[in-house]
């Protein structure tokens, strides 16, 4: 007999599915698959923006940090909040200039030849976004169903491909809403049930706002690496784009950014109380989360937290997976509002989406994968879109080689700071930014300076 959360999530899969085909019929214009005819409103806009953020690599990863970090691993959503705060003066401005992509903007700033370096560079640090997703989904399928990892990257991945070929961003946007309820509900009502329950967690000024295992280090480079990409991200730009107007726009980023704050502490308590029933278990963070759900929740409950877990997961991953393939598909036509180009876009999210299943079968840490992408795109992007969009004086012929130093430095510092445990490596990261800054502060010398120079 199926169990009532085993019914849940399979409603759930299929009211999703019949949506994704209901978009598809009625997608009429390359411009309905890009940005949904650019006729969404602000409930639209923010429930898509919302399930975009809150990915199952959010969710499972603030689960995760929760079990060394406590009541601060609420920084992690923390962080997203305050990098849309600091987009809020800037929305009218993307809304107005943006047309499909944040690669179209850095075109229109820095040149032809800067928006081609950045429609290579910015899809190859999303992939591994996307394979953070498909990572995610994995493990929630191993959870729920005991199904093999590997089965669980492959089944994910084709999912997640399918379903954006299938309605682009009308889909998304429809779905999107739908999910953030899901996820908002889902989450709300469990953290609500567990309250009061035996099992203790740190108390509150124990673990926040710093403790061992979380200093004020490193919410700067959590705040450099992260909440920037909030700033200057193609996912949230894909977001505003869609919004029918500047003030539909910005409202919905302050909805979101609001709606983040509670959200962030009400997910690390269900963390530290999923590890903290199995604290002498050693498991990882979707585990220790779902086995929690089973044991205390109704199955109702349960089955929509289920549902809310893979909503996050899918919402971030095609809302990516679309916005990579047509970052992409602009690298060959800059203009990409005809049918060749929607027809290239589809191949994209064919080839990104295999990529990525291929990164998920050979890493599996969501939020490694996660911060090291971050990391890359951070470091490249973050100083020339800022200065871009704040109409600073730059040195636009040397923006290439600010972005691709940035870039890679910042790189370099994660992994030392990440996986080899070295301490200067979050220095490293520090030092990536400023080095951008300092290629693009580098004055222009001009025509006439350099043929007085030659005579």
């Amino acid at each position: 007999m199926i169990s009532v959360k085993v019914l849940i999530l399979f409603i759930y899969l299929a009211g999703m599915a019949a949506l994704g085909i209901y978009s598809w019929l009625r997608i009429k214009a390359p411009q309905d698959y890009f940005i949904a005819g650019k006729r969404s409103g602000v409930w639209q806009i923010a429930g898509s923006l919302l399930a975009t953020i809150l990915g199952g690599s959010a969710i499972l990863g603030s689960v995760n940090l929760s079990q060394h970090q406590g009541w601060a691993s609420a920084w992690y959503l923390l962080a997203a909040s305050f990098g849309l705060w600091l987009l809020i003066p800037l929305v009218g401005k993307v809304n107005r200039m943006g047309k499909f992509t944040l690669t179209n903007l850095i075109g229109q700033f820095y040149g032809t030849a800067a928006q081609k370096t950045a429609a290579i560079i910015i899809p190859v640090a999303w992939t591994g976004i996307v394979a953070a997703q498909i990572i995610a989904s994995a493990k929630i399928l191993f959870s729920f169903f005991n199904l093999p990892y590997e089965s669980g990257v492959l089944i994910s991945g084709i999912v997640f491909i399918f379903y954006t070929l299938l309605g682009g961003q009308v889909s998304i946007i429809k779905t999107d809403f739908i999910q953030s309820l899901i996820i908002l509900s889902g989450v709300t009502l469990t953290a609500t049930l567990l309250w009061g329950m035996p099992e203790q967690v740190p108390a509150f000024n124990q673990t926040f706002p710093f403790n061992a295992n979380f200093s004020p280090i490193d919410l700067l480079i959590l705040v450099l690496t992260f909440s920037s990409t909030f700033v200057v991200g193609p996912d949230i730009y894909s977001r505003i784009f869609c919004a029918k107007d500047e003030k539909t726009a910005r409202k919905s980023v302050v909805l979101v950014a609001s709606i983040l704050i509670p959200f962030a502490f009400l997910l690390a308590y269900i963390g530290m109380f999923a590890f903290s029933h199995l604290q002498h278990t050693a498991t990882d963070s979707s585990a220790a989360l779902i086995d929690v759900l089973n044991f205390y929740l109704p199955d109702w409950l349960a089955g929509l937290m289920a549902a809310a877990l893979l909503s996050a997961v899918l919402s971030s991953a095609d809302t990516t997976l679309l916005t990579s393939s047509m970052i992409l598909s602009e690298w060959i036509t800059p203009d990409i509002d005809n049918r060749r180009s929607l027809r290239n876009t589809r191949y994209f999210i064919v080839l990104t989406g295999i990529v990525s299943i291929l990164m998920a079968l050979k890493v599996t840490s969501i939020i490694g994968t996660l911060l090291l992408a971050l990391a890359f795109y951070s470091g490249a992007f973050i100083v020339p879109l800022i200065a871009a969009l704040a109409n600073l004086k730059v040195n636009k012929k040397l923006s290439i080689v600010a972005m691709i130093c940035g870039g890679l430095i910042a790189l370099s510092g994660k992994i030392m700071g990440s996986y080899l445990n070295l301490d200067f490596g979050n220095w490293i990261v520090i030092l990536a930014f400023i080095i951008n800054a300092a290629i693009l502060a580098i004055p222009e010398r001009s025509r006439e300076g350099r043929k007085a120079k030659s005579i």
